[in-house]
Formats: C-alpha cells, sequence, structure tokens
C-alpha cells in the first residue's frame, strides 16, 4: 500500500518551526509527501530535517514566494521541474505579474508504475485579474500535461489547485459565486481534468461528505467554526480508482492556513 500525502504548507520554514511537517510524518508515516507554496529556497534548511526521505526542491525564481517540494522514500526514476518547453510554446503562461512557470509551481516524477504530479496552481486572485492566465493558460497546459503522461503511465496528480470545484466543497457557494476559486471559468478547468479521464479521488469514496474543507481564511475564526473550502486534492487516472483505498483530509493537523489531504492506493 502507497501512503501519500499533499500539504500546502504556506512557508516551509514556518511549518518546520512549528512541528507540523513532523506531525504528518509521525501521524500519518506517508511514503511520499507532496509540498506546495514552501517559499524556501534549498541553502535556507538544513537538509537533516527530511530524515530518510529524498527531497526534490522546486523553488520560485522569486525569493519567499510559492514553490513546490517532493519528499520521498524512494527516489524517483526521474523528475522534471515546470511545465517542458513544447507546453510553454502551446501556451501563454506569463502575465502582468510574471512568468508562471518559473514561480516553481510544478514538479513531475516517474516511478516505476506510475507518474507523480504536484502543483500549485496560480491563484486567480481576488480581483481575478490572473483568471485569464488561468482559464487560457495554465488550466488547459496542465491538463495537456497531464493527459500526455497518462498516455505511457498512470497519473497521480495532487496539491493546491486554488478551486473549489462543486457547491458541497465550500462552506458558503452562494455568496461566493463568480469569486476567486469558484469561478465558472476555474471550476471549468477542473471540469476538463474530469473530462480527460482522471477520478477525484476523495469524491469518488466520499461523494456526498459534506463540511469537508481543506483551507480557512485566517479572518473571523473561520477554521474554528469550520467555513472553509475544498481546494487541495488527489486526482488518480481512471485505471487506478479501484486500487483507491482511502482518500482523507485531516483537518486535525495544524501549521498552516491549509491541512493536509493522503491517498492510500495499492499499485
Amino acid at each position: 500500500m502507497l501512503k501519500l500525502v499533499s500539504w500546502n504548507i504556506n512557508g516551509l520554514r514556518a511549518c518546520l518551526n512549528k512541528g507540523g511537517l513532523e506531525e504528518v510524518m509521525t501521524a500519518l508515516d506517508p511514503d511520499i509527501v507532496c509540498l506546495q507554496e514552501i517559499k524556501a529556497q534549498p541553502d535556507q534548511v538544513d537538509p537533516a530535517v527530511f530524515g530518510a526521505y529524498e527531497p526534490i526542491w522546486n523553488p520560485a525564481e522569486r525569493k519567499g514566494y510559492s514553490g513546490t517540494m517532493i519528499l520521498s522514500r524512494t527516489a524517483p526514476q526521474s523528475y522534471d521541474l515546470n511545465f517542458p518547453a513544447d507546453t510553454c510554446r502551446r501556451f501563454e503562461l506569463a502575465d502582468q505579474f510574471g512568468d508562471a512557470n518559473a514561480e516553481g509551481r510544478l514538479i513531475t516524477a516517474e516511478f516505476d508504475n506510475f507518474y507523480l504530479v504536484t502543483v500549485y496552481t496560480p491563484n486567480s486572485k481576488g480581483d481575478l485579474s490572473r483568471l485569464g492566465l488561468r482559464f487560457d493558460g495554465w488550466d488547459p497546459a496542465f491538463a495537456r500535461h497531464c493527459r500526455k503522461l497518462a498516455e505511457s503511465k498512470p497519473v497521480l496528480m495532487c496539491g493546491d489547485l486554488n478551486v473549489a470545484h462543486q457547491e458541497i466543497d465550500l462552506a458558503r457557494p452562494k455568496e461566493n459565486v463568480g469569486k476567486h476559486g469558484f469561478t465558472n471559468e476555474e471550476r471549468r478547468g477542473f471540469d476538463n481534468l474530469l473530462e480527460a479521464g482522471f477520478v477525484d479521488t476523495f469524491r469518488h469514496l466520499h461523494p456526498d461528505r459534506a463540511e469537508a474543507y481543506s483551507w480557512w481564511t485566517h479572518w473571523g475564526s473561520a477554521r474554528a467554526k469550520n467555513v472553509g473550502w475544498r481546494i487541495d486534492y488527489w486526482l488518480a487516472s481512471g485505471s487506478l480508482a479501484g486500487k483507491v483505498k482511502r482518500a482523507a483530509i485531516h483537518a486535525d493537523i495544524m501549521g498552516s492556513d491549509h491541512c493536509p489531504v493522503s491517498l492510500e492506493v495499492e499499485l
């Protein structure tokens, strides 16, 4: 049984100082951990803190911002950072805020019998000023990237996709229709992943479970009141759906404004 965890930690160094990552390793005993929004460079963290896990870093070019990481007990056969050149030629991934492909948002790792993809999808921003980048560039580029991988091996993908897919995935859907994270365009981007044959593992196992959220705003005691959003996911190729044994959200683990989401799959 392969155990995997994904977590937007909102700053690796801060999370380490709070003991959150250590708690995840101890409580969940994962084989692989995927982290988003690490906001750190390799020279800022003592590699000894990762213990038996092999780190794969993809920090943003801009220090203190974005970035992703994979920690694995078994080193992958190979890995790639960011979108490949052919994808960058096909889709516009830069806007007035910069080049999203230089923000350390994507890692693809190849293991013996599957690909692992972790992503930190750009936030479309409160004024929706980055929605165009999402809808026309990033989301279709990501869907194409994962579809191409799936042509040769099954894919497990995870991360902060910065969208609540359905009304059940956020506490106050009516008040948030059309707002960033719950626009028709962002939800369509998620639909495209499902239509490409990928499965939302949590909804696959828990189709009607409400009040299951992975992110809460810092305002208004939202986490204590569980006024949240499910924007962190594990998706799998359809061929793996029957092998997924557990998909869980660990709202009790602190250390970030997001909580870890985990997956157990027989491979």
